[in-house]
């Protein structure tokens, strides 16, 4: 989190970032479907694109097909913010694998990911 907050963006939080990458993955697509894309609950999602909105990286509206669903796009601004965070995320997994082997950082990112997984589903317990 530290590197993140000092090198990437000490206000855009991962998950923020997580939604941003899937709404342009997924332009048009409904606020559920997309939670469900990033693993966050519907409550979670709904704080995050509330955020996201209020600050214009995101537009929300309704879906053609259920006006009670919302579906997201990208606005130009955050369209920016995505592409220089992915900039920055890049040179900061540069940095976090550099002390590594140069042929088993492919290998080392892989578990680090999975590792990752593994620890938000732990967090995502009611009890342990």
């Amino acid at each position: 989190m530290a590197a993140w907050n000092r090198h990437v963006d000490s206000v855009l939080t991962g998950p923020q970032f997580a939604v941003l990458s899937a709404v342009r993955a997924y332009p048009g697509f409904d606020q559920t479907a997309l939670a469900k894309a990033v693993a966050l609950d519907t409550s979670t999602m709904a704080d995050v694109c509330r955020r996201l909105e209020n600050r214009g990286l995101i537009a929300r509206g309704p879906a053609p097909h259920d006006a009670r669903a919302k579906v997201l796009t990208l606005t130009d601004d955050g369209l920016a913010a995505f592409r220089e965070v992915t900039r920055r995320t890049r040179k900061l997994d540069q940095a976090l694998l550099e002390g590594c082997p140069e042929e088993r950082r492919g290998e080392i990112a892989g578990m680090l990911n999975e590792l990752g997984a593994l620890w938000e589903a732990v967090a995502e317990r009611s009890e342990i």
